[in-house]
């Protein structure tokens, strides 16, 4: 059988910097060629970066996005690259389409394109668009109706892009009844708890369903609350797993494959509204070559996956934006002691400022244990005592009750912004998923900042990661990060005497069972007690629940890893006159 040498490419991009994109696509190739490949493949829009949300309606974009491509092929021709078939993602327009109410503008498409001897040897455009979660291609983008087929070296190769994978029929299944040796698909996939097990099942029945030897090449990286987590892969079409990237960090995986030789006539069947596209750049195999191992990365355990994307995001966010440093308050308690640990582990300890704020209210452990996080992860640490601030407040407004225990928080809250604005730092909010859903936050005090790493991290899950955490730093011999006392003392926010979370919330465990349902899985409350959840704390916690949604609305951008983090993926009125109502007992 024919052999193709071929390099999948993810790689971590930066939307909007083709410049920038296009300097780390060339690198990435000169990288590939060196280690014998023929075929090179990069993932979704990687000249543009992705998502690129409304920068696709811009017709300065849209020009920029297919310049940079015509300028790529040019360019890697002119570096000795010509030879080398290379597969991007670009952003491109759809010349054919007029002007139509309910198409975006310009009619632009998420595409693809072969180059290959300095020109581009064949595009074409995403058939499949998604329209739920944190996709809203329909508003972005127009499909395309093409299953692009490319004879390299004697073997037929087909391309298409992402969710042209996740649903059936389309390119995919044009690829079944093309009789096609080899299937690239190219992605922009975001990270999701459990979704590489998913990735894999879906990629071994694509390759059945094709017939073909199937090559997944997906983005690494953080773009806003998105993270990409690589887990590039080639499965054959029996479902074997030939090759797997490691997550979260950039790779070239090279794979050498020995494929059908392509038919002398193809006949196309065809499906549905998709025809296929024949391009052809080499009709005779090569030389023979006795194939370079290759390794089959082990996938990450659970609580490892979601450190790992909670450390690539941030730190992502810091560095593509222009920030040098973070601040954040270290109170002594868990939440902000995980956020520092993953700051540190994401920028560096000298570059991470905790700050402890303590009022007459703050217990001496808070204090202690706050001292304690810092000296662990070694970053810069200060103590500003907020009492006198605090007193200064109440002296002139005279507020007592929840009032004055949140002017605390928004003290705290001040003092950062002000630290931030005077000393450039990015403040990171430390709240996690449990307290946003149920609004047990301040807003415009512990809800400041410019990014919130644990948003999406319910309470319970914190705990786990901070046990993780010190596990694996016991594991390398390192001195754990976070104060053991902050893992199990009981979580306070203590702006009164005494005071404790569950003195307002449900135990953790339960609150966050229940919100799983609620939030993740759309439950209504007959569901909810149905499932055995008391109907009283049902309606207390829903309410909770919707009552917050304004807060949500003002909360900072944070790292999204479940099904239904906030913001994006849920998205309900903030004036709302629906209420779950608990069935009578």
């Amino acid at each position: 059988m024919p052999q193709l040498r071929l390099a999948l490419c993810q790689v971590n991009v930066t939307v909007g910097a083709i410049a920038a994109n296009t300097e780390i696509v060339v690198a990435r190739a000169h990288e590939a060629a060196a280690a014998g490949a023929q075929l090179v493949a990069f993932p979704e829009m990687v000249l543009t970066g992705y998502p690129v949300e409304d920068l696709a309606l811009r017709r300065s974009f849209q020009r920029a996005s297919r310049a940079g491509l015509d300028a790529l092929a040019t360019r890697l021709l002119d570096e000795g690259l010509g030879e080398v078939a290379v597969v991007v993602g670009y952003l491109d327009i759809d010349e054919r389409a007029r002007p139509q109410l309910g198409r975006p503008i310009g009619a632009p498409e998420n595409a693809l394109a072969v180059l290959h001897g300095g020109r581009v040897a064949i595009r074409s455009a995403k058939h499949h668009l998604p329209n739920y979660g944190v996709f809203d291609e329909f508003r972005y983008f127009v499909p395309g109706n093409v299953l692009p087929v490319v004879r390299l070296h004697g073997i037929d190769v087909a391309f298409a892009i992402c969710e042209d994978l996740w649903q059936d029929g389309g390119p995919v299944a044009a690829a079944g009844g093309a009789g096609v040796g080899l299937l690239v698909v190219i992605n922009g996939s975001p990270y999701e708890l459990d979704k590489d097990d998913t990735r894999l099942a879906l990629c071994a029945r694509r390759a059945a369903e094709a017939g073909a030897t199937l090559a997944y090449v997906n983005l690494v990286g953080g773009q806003d609350e998105l993270v990409f987590d690589g887990d590039s892969l080639v499965v054959s079409a029996a479902g074997k797993v030939l090759a797997r990237a490691p997550q979260f960090v950039e790779a070239v995986l090279v794979v050498d494959l020995d494929l059908p030789q392509g038919a002398a006539e193809p006949v196309d069947l065809g499906a549905g509204d998709v025809s296929v596209v024949r391009t052809l750049i080499s009709a005779e195999p090569l030389p023979s070559w006795d194939p370079a191992p290759v390794a089959v990365q082990p996938r990450l355990p659970a609580e490892a996956e979601v450190y790992a994307a909670l450390v690539t995001a941030l730190g992502d966010y810091v560095r593509k934006n222009g920030f040098r440093s973070v601040i954040l308050g270290l109170s002594g308690g868990i939440d902000s002691a995980l956020t520092a640990a993953i700051a540190c582990d994401a920028i560096g300890a000298a570059n991470v400022h905790g700050v402890s704020m303590p009022s007459k209210y703050s217990s001496d452990h808070s204090r202690t244990d706050a001292d304690d996080s810092a000296a662990r992860l070694g970053c810069q640490y200060r103590v500003v005592e907020i009492e006198p601030m605090v007193a200064a407040y109440l002296d002139s407004l005279k507020l007592t009750g929840l009032a004055e225990e949140n002017l605390q928080a928004r003290v705290r809250g001040t003092t950062l912004m002000g630290l931030s604005n005077a000393e450039g730092h990015l403040v990171l909010a430390t709240g996690n998923k449990s307290e946003l859903a149920a609004g047990y936050s301040t807003i415009y005090g512990d809800a400041v900042g410019g990014y919130a790493p644990l948003k999406d991290v319910p309470k319970t899950l914190v705990w786990k990661l901070s046990a993780w955490r010190n596990a694996e730093a016991g594991r390398r011999g390192a001195l754990p990060p976070i104060p053991p006392n902050s893992i199990t003392k009981p979580p306070s926010a203590e702006l009164r005497p005494g005071q404790l979370d569950t003195d307002s919330l449900p135990d953790y465990a339960v609150l966050d069972d229940l919100l799983d349902d609620y939030i993740e899985r759309d439950a209504s409350a007959a569901d909810l007690v149905a499932a055995g959840f008391d109907p009283e704390l049902v309606e207390r916690i829903l309410r909770l629940v919707d009552l917050a949604e304004y807060k949500r609305r003002q909360y900072p951008p944070g790292t999204k890893i479940s099904l239904r983090a906030f913001g994006r993926d849920r998205r309900l009125p903030i004036t709302n006159g629906w209420r779950e109502q608990a069935p009578p007992t």
